[in-house]
């Protein structure tokens, strides 16, 4: 993890400007028209399973995860998961994911996909297929499985 005096705590409707404003740091105008934030157009994320990240009362990360159907199964899409490039590198994006995998398993959800193009996220989806098995659910989209059925 990281030797920053990070703190995680769940998403606050107060976190959104600044969430806002990470988001378009990091992923830039363009992001509005990626496949992973058009799928959750109009779909508002689980504030149980989202989460913000600071350092102090800087916001310095932020992951969201929304509830969808895949195949007419219950699931769970994370993303953005997002960590102000200023901080990268430092363990932030995977102590926002674990936090929300931990979260998720607690409230009974067995499959979180990521869909998503190759980034900054790519990195964080390779070190957590371990976690869970890795299923393939789709090109672009990778789904982790808790063992629990």
């Amino acid at each position: 993890m990281t030797s920053l005096p990070l703190t995680i705590r769940h998403e606050l409707p107060v976190d959104a400007a600044a969430i806002e404003r990470l988001h378009e740091r990091a992923f830039g105008p363009g992001r509005f028209a990626r496949t992973a934030f058009r799928l959750r157009e109009g779909v508002p994320p689980d504030p149980a399973l989202s989460f913000a990240a600071h350092v102090g009362t800087f916001l310095v990360g932020s992951i969201k995860v929304t509830p969808v159907l895949a195949g007419g199964h219950r699931a769970l899409m994370l993303g953005p998961l997002t960590v102000d490039p200023a901080f990268d590198g430092r363990g932030i994006g995977s102590a926002l994911m674990n936090r929300s995998i931990e979260a998720a398993r607690d409230a009974g959800h067995d499959l979180i996909m990521l869909v998503g193009d190759d980034g900054p996220t790519a990195r964080h989806r390779r070190g957590h297929s371990g976690r869970c098995s890795r299923n393939r659910a789709a090109a672009g989209s990778t789904g982790w499985r808790s063992g629990r059925r």
